[in-house]
Formats: structure tokens, C-alpha cells, sequence
């Protein structure tokens, strides 16, 4: 995780440290910090236990290769992303499936983030969806049918359950404040809970929670022990950030039915032998 610093005494410390810069928000936040705080923060949450994908090991031949086109190559999408996020999502169809979810995000402009989605932070962890946020300006501009596949971020921001690790309390305060209203459309594309080996089917919308009592318990409990954070003090720490109203057609899993998608067969258009 980077952080964008300001001023010639945090010039070397930036220098030294940023891989990527985290957006004005967060930085302006930061500026305030105490170094003492900022370096004494947890950054990475303890490694979890992976399930390793089906395959045989990687040869001294792949690793050769891999290394000399990491050194070599420009990824200028993977640089411009600068925000991680630790959360948990359910299948829009079903609130008793439920998984832990860690974005990596790019900020592209003030009313647009897009995020990729992996089951843990570390290098082996599965790729498991992508997350569109857009701001509530946005939003309300959605036809009525797109709406049902977004999803508010008022009760994760709020409840504590929405945490950006390694970022000192102010950083991530203003963050917050900023994320509380807006909206998400998720799509997991592997089914870690129940398909671990491959990413198997189609992809499955997903929803955020929005009040207390939904998620498992057991799930931010651990969750909090791996970062070493309190989903309880978090919350306490973002209660001066205002409950938004949420805006309707959002959440639309609420009234008892869900957007899903479902494989069909079609035919080919404009198909050449």
C-alpha cells in the first residue's frame, strides 16, 4: 500500500517507499499524521491459508521468465492502482453464502474507482471478481433496471466492516467519509466457497450488507485478527461521518427477489466457418 506525502521533510520517506500514490482525499489526510504513527501502523494482514490452484509447481524456467518480464515491461494499469480495500460481499441470491473480499482499486476520477478482487493479500491468492464504484451523482443518472445491480456502501463504510489496512485513522477516515455514499456493481467470477480448485460457471452478482446482524460474526472476527484492527473500534472511530440516505432502486435484493445471471444458449450471430 502507498501513500501519497506532502512537503520537503516527507520527500525522502515518499521516494523511498511510494510504489503508487493513494488518492488527493487520502493524502490530504495523511499530511496530518504523525511519522511515528504512519510508520508504526500494521500494513499487511498475516498470510492465510490459500488453497493452491491444480497444476505442478513452477519450473526455474517460468520463474526465469516471469522475473526478466516483470523487470522489462510497463503495466500501467497495475501501477494506477492505489487504494486497498478489505470487505465482504454475499451472492445476490442468496445471503447465506458469504465471502471475504480484497479490492485493489483505481481511482480515475472523483466519481469513479475500479477494483480488482482477490481472496486474500499475498501472491498466490485466487482472483476472484472485479467491483465498479461510482459516486451517487452517477448513480441516480442509471436506467431503473441497472440500478438493481448496484449496491449502497452506507452500512459498510459505517459499521466498521469496511476497512482500508496500513492507513492511519485520519487517512482513513477521510477516505471513508468519501466511500459512504457511494455505489458498488460486483461480479465475482470464481466461486471460491464452493468451487476451490477452478474458477468454475458464470460470474454471480454480488450485495453488500447493509445492517447489523446479517454478516457471520465469525468472519470479522477473524478477519480482525489477521489485521490486527477492530471492526468495533472502526466503527466508533467513523461515527461523526453523516448516514446517508440511500438512494432508491440501490439494494434492490431488499425486497425479496435478486438480479442474477444464468448460462442460456444462443444462437451464433454473424458466424463464419
Amino acid at each position: 500500500m502507498a501513500y501519497c506525502l506532502k512537503g520537503h521533510t516527507m520527500s525522502f520517506l515518499h521516494n523511498f517507499t511510494c510504489r503508487r500514490c493513494f488518492n488527493r482525499t487520502l493524502a490530504t489526510g495523511l499530511v496530518a499524521t504523525q511519522i511515528s504513527a504512519f510508520l508504526g501502523h500494521k500494513a499487511a494482514a498475516a498470510d492465510k491459508n490459500v488453497t493452491p490452484v491444480p497444476g505442478s509447481p513452477k519450473t526455474v524456467r517460468s520463474h526465469v521468465l516471469d522475473t526478466v518480464a516483470d523487470t522489462l515491461q510497463v503495466k500501467k494499469p497495475i501501477n494506477a492502482m492505489s487504494e486497498y480495500l478489505n470487505g465482504f460481499h454475499f451472492y445476490a441470491d442468496d445471503m447465506g453464502r458469504q465471502v471475504e473480499a480484497n479490492h485493489f482499486c483505481t481511482h480515475l476520477t472523483e466519481d469513479f474507482h475500479q477494483c480488482v478482487i482477490y481472496e486474500a493479500n499475498q501472491t498466490n491468492a485466487r482472483l476472484i471478481g472485479i467491483e465498479y464504484i461510482v459516486s451517487e451523482r452517477i448513480f441516480k443518472t442509471l436506467s431503473e433496471d441497472e440500478k438493481k445491480l448496484w449496491h449502497s456502501h452506507h452500512y459498510e463504510v459505517k459499521s466498521g466492516m469496511l476497512v482500508a489496512p496500513g492507513v492511519p485513522r485520519p487517512g482513513e477516515h477521510a477516505f471513508m467519509k468519501d466511500l459512504v455514499t457511494t455505489y458498488g456493481k460486483t461480479w465475482h467470477t470464481w466461486q471460491i466457497d464452493r468451487d476451490h480448485d477452478l474458477p468454475l460457471g458464470i460470474p454471480q452478482l454480488m450485495m453488500g450488507f447493509t445492517r447489523d446482524g446479517q454478516i457471520r460474526q465469525t468472519f470479522l472476527d477473524d478477519r480482525d485478527r489477521s489485521f490486527g484492527i477492530s471492526t468495533r473500534s472502526e466503527r466508533e472511530n467513523r461515527a461523526d461521518i453523516p448516514m446517508p440516505d440511500v438512494a432508491a432502486g440501490a439494494n434492490s435484493w431488499q425486497s425479496g427477489t435478486a438480479m442474477q445471471l444464468q448460462l442460456v444458449e444462443m444462437p451464433v450471430k454473424n458466424l463464419k466457418r
